[in-house]
Formats: C-alpha cells, sequence, structure tokens
C-alpha cells in the first residue's frame, strides 16, 4: 500500500491511477481502510484552497427511468471538456437485493467521455445504502476535486429518496424527465419540487419536439404556482436531446445561473450545511458498522432471527434485546 502522504501527493498531480487507488480506498468498509482514508481526506482537504468562488461546480443529476441519464451526461460532459473543463463523473448504480452485485455500465454507456482524457468516470455500486446513493460519494467528490476536475457530475439511481441524498451532496440539482409519460407530472410531486434547481425535458428531437415543448409548458406553469409570491430561486424547465447535442448549452447556463443566484456566501453557507449534515451521516454509519461488527450482538444474532421469524419475539423487543446487547 502506498503511504498515504504519498498518496495524496500523486492525487494532487493528477494521476489517474491515485484516483482509483483512492477511491477505492474511501469505499472499502475495513477499519483499517477507513482509517487510513480518514487521514487522506484530512490531507486533501487542509491543502485544498477555500477560495468559494473558484470551487468545483457540483451538480447532481437525476431523472425518470428511460430519461437518458447516462446518454445526457456523456452529451453535457463532451460539451464541457471542448470548453476546457476538466470533469469527474461518479455514477451510482443499484446493486441487487439478493446478491449484493452491481452491473457497473456507466463507462460501456459513455464511450466517448470514457476515453477523454480530460474526464473521469467512476461508476460505484450502491451496496444497499440510503437511495441507492454510495456512502462513499461525498468523500470520492473530494478526491476528484484535489485532482483538479473542476467539474463534477453525480448521476443517481433515479429511485425512492436518491434524489433527496444526493441534492444533499451538490450545488445544483437537475432533473430530467420526458413528454407524454405519466411519471412527467406524477414525479412532480413536492419533494422533487422543493430540490430540483433545474429541470429539462429529454428527447426533444424527431417529432417528439412539440411534445416535449408542451411537456416544458406544463411543467413551468405547476412550478410559477408553487414558487409564487416568494423570492426564491424559480427551477426554469427546459428542452435538450441528449443525442443530437441540442440545448445542452442552455441547461448549462442555467446551472451557472442558479450558482450566481446563491452568490458565494449563499453557496458557502450551502456546503458548510451540507457538511454538518454529511458529518451525522457519517456518525450513524459508523454506529451501524459498530452494531453489526459486535461480538455480543454477533452471539445472539442467529437466535433473534430465529425467534422473529417463528413468530416467538415481536420485532420490537428483539430490538431492545439487540441494543442491550450492544449497550452491554
Amino acid at each position: 500500500m502506498v503511504p498515504i502522504s504519498e498518496l495524496a501527493d500523486d492525487l494532487r498531480a493528477g494521476q489517474r491511477a491515485a484516483i482509483s487507488r483512492a477511491i477505492t480506498l474511501i469505499e472499502s468498509r475495513r477499519a483499517d481502510h477507513r482509517a487510513d482514508a480518514r487521514e487522506l481526506l484530512a490531507d486533501l482537504t487542509s491543502s485544498m484552497r477555500q477560495d468559494d468562488t473558484k470551487q468545483t461546480v457540483r451538480v447532481g443529476i437525476s431523472g425518470v427511468p428511460g430519461v437518458g441519464k447516462s446518454t445526457f451526461i456523456e452529451a453535457l460532459g463532451m460539451y464541457l471538456i471542448e470548453r476546457g473543463h476538466r470533469v469527474g463523473v461518479l455514477a451510482v448504480d443499484p446493486s441487487s437485493v439478493r446478491t449484493g452485485g452491481s452491473v457497473l455500465g456507466d463507462k460501456t454507456r459513455m464511450s466517448r467521455l470514457a476515453v477523454s482524457p480530460d474526464a473521469y468516470i467512476r461508476p460505484s455500486p450502491s451496496a444497499g445504502t440510503l437511495g441507492g446513493v454510495a456512502r462513499a460519494t461525498s468523500q470520492a467528490m473530494t478526491v476528484l476535486e484535489a485532482s483538479g476536475f473542476d467539474v463534477v457530475l453525480v448521476e443517481t439511481v433515479g429511485v425512492g429518496q436518491s434524489e433527496i441524498t444526493v441534492a444533499g451532496m451538490v450545488d445544483t440539482f437537475l432533473f430530467l424527465t420526458l413528454a407524454r409519460t405519466g411519471d412527467a407530472l406524477q414525479g412532480m410531486k413536492k419533494g422533487i419540487l422543493e430540490i430540483a434547481d433545474v429541470l429539462c425535458v429529454n428527447k426533444a428531437d424527431g417529432d417528439r419536439v412539440r411534445e416535449a415543448e408542451a411537456t416544458s409548458k406544463d411543467l413551468a406553469g405547476a412550478l410559477r404556482l408553487v414558487y409564487a409570491g416568494t423570492q426564491d430561486w424559480v427551477p426554469p424547465v427546459l428542452t435538450c436531446s441528449a443525442i443530437e447535442g441540442t440545448g445542452i448549452d442552455t441547461v448549462w447556463s442555467r446551472v451557472i445561473r442558479h450558482r450566481e443566484f446563491m452568490g458565494p456566501n449563499g453557496l458557502k453557507d450551502k456546503r458548510a450545511q451540507q457538511q454538518l449534515d454529511f458529518t451525522w451521516a457519517l456518525v450513524r454509519d459508523e454506529l451501524d458498522q459498530r452494531l453489526r461488527t459486535d461480538p455480543d450482538v454477533k452471539a445472539m444474532r442467529a437466535q433473534i432471527r430465529a425467534a422473529v421469524l417463528s413468530g416467538e419475539m415481536p420485532a420490537a423487543t428483539a430490538a431492545d434485546q439487540i441494543l442491550a446487547a450492544w449497550d452491554a
């Protein structure tokens, strides 16, 4: 294993192999690896510049099933690279609830972006974490930023709680939808309205352009009602075609405009609150790991499992006994 200080230096030098090693380290659940990861992140964070106006742009991207998130991310990534940016992509794949495995096929779906020297794509298994967003995603962003990537795109699984989770890690949350689908308006439930900063109707190409524009107007009207009478940022609703590359520039301009709307102080406050929330998330994760590996809990796990499955012990009682063993 490379010394942590040397690994940190290699990251700051932008070595791709070091990026992969670092993210693998922070994704590991081994106790010694977790300790090394904390040391690495402390080293990187202490040396990173604190100029909020020049921080990496963090964008979360989610959407309804079949919306074409990977195709859109590749189109956006190539657009940014052509304009001198370095783009990191963290794509979280859903893990199987039965086997724990993941396909991790994002590099295949982003073939052009994957071979660009100015891009780095990291597919990661969700590993059963809440909402399909890996615990290490926030830390992986720090690694990419330290390595000189000025834009980080986080693709979520796009189901359940994942949107809420990733919105708590990024500066701007982009929600993709489609025209003429039940999910288009159904997706505009209160939770999405509260966290989406930019909305975009994808696949506005061919004979679907008018449908996409109609859907965009419907969603924009709904948003105006939600934000009526407030001074908050009103999420714009755009149309684009990731395949044809149309509208991508407008989407990015709205992302930058949202960042400008927050201003340096607003962005600083938002990231500070995210770090506080992330602190408690790490505490909960660490407590979960300690509970699972506690020898007293392990000793009674089989007995508790059998009693609950047979109906002899209610779940509340079982939970009390597990916690009592942990407290002891």
